[in-house]
């Protein structure tokens, strides 16, 4: 992936080694790309505490605990990690900006947070062990960079482009807090059985996946990010991190009423969509027939 030499975003925050990290009330609903594991088994990998993590996937108290914070810090000009991540952002922000302004919208810029081991968040105490998140009471991605090690060691994944994936997701994820689509879904699944709810939580998934690929395909056409192979290593990323994956190694066998982020065919197919449509309309989960 090429990105060295392009815009970094103003809207990081490096919280890394501030001992950030301290309980209280969960508010807001919390999405993050591993979550799944969590509600199954309480991941060692993943996993945060299980009843917190099935509160945030049944949608919380609704209640946003206030956060306190310092001023806030931007990371080391020195650390490559941050700086890919922090120009994944500002590419995002480049491409959403301009797809919003064509439809005659604004489109409001989350911020991004830098953190190690624990943080506070509007939707609770965020762990490095739940992977990336997107908490949508404080519209701010969450995200410890360990991840990416992770990436690497559990799923054989070490390409930028794939990491620049996982930002994308939970970009995704802010489209759909700042369009109304996340409030949407969550008053729908109060109403819902179990099954059905873990249903809209699929389509809600594989959209983020979707505008992640949206992402890739406005940014290459802009700005010629992509090299041979960086789309085959998102996919597999994708595929890895499929529900139907997850259950198959964290306890030998699948349950596909218990999906909440969609197979690895469904995540992979969904991320390919956007890049190959780039239309926003071509990322409408909810009207799919077929998932």
């Amino acid at each position: 992936m090429k990105w060295e030499g392009n815009r970094q975003s103003d809207n990081v925050e490096d919280r890394r080694g501030s001992g950030g990290g301290g309980g209280f009330g969960l508010g807001g609903k919390s999405i993050g790309i591993g979550t799944i594991v969590l509600a199954l088994i309480g991941s060692a990998v993943f996993g945060v505490n299980p009843l917190t993590m099935l509160d945030m996937l049944s949608g919380g108290s609704g209640q946003v605990a206030p956060v306190q914070q310092g001023p806030a810090q931007a990371p080391p000009a020195s650390d490559r990690k941050a700086a890919m991540v922090s120009t994944v952002l500002a590419d995002t922000e480049d491409t959403w900006s301009e797809l919003f302004r064509a439809n005659g919208g604004s489109y409001v810029k989350p911020k991004l947070i830098l953190f190690s081991g624990a943080t506070r968040t509007a939707c609770g105490t965020g762990q490095s062990a739940s992977g990336p998140f997107y908490c949508p009471a404080d519209q701010q991605i969450y995200i410890d960079l360990s991840f990416y090690q992770l990436m690497q060691d559990r799923f054989q994944v070490s390409s930028e482009f794939a990491q620049a994936y996982v930002i994308a997701h939970e970009v995704g994820h802010h489209v759909q807090t700042i369009t109304g689509i996340s409030e949407k879904v969550r008053g729908a699944q109060q109403r819902m059985a179990e099954t059905q709810a873990n249903q809209m939580s699929v389509r809600m998934e594989l959209q983020a996946d979707c505008y992640a690929g949206l992402w890739a395909h406005h940014a290459n056409r802009s700005r010629a990010i992509l090299e041979q192979g960086d789309v085959e290593a998102a996919l597999h990323a994708a595929s890895a991190i499929g529900d139907d994956a997850m259950q198959r190694r964290s306890q030998g066998q699948v349950v596909p009423d218990s999906f909440t982020h969609g197979s690895s065919e469904q995540r992979a197919r969904w991320f390919k969509k956007g890049i190959d449509s780039g239309q926003v309309e071509a990322c409408d989960t909810f009207s799919a027939k077929q998932l």
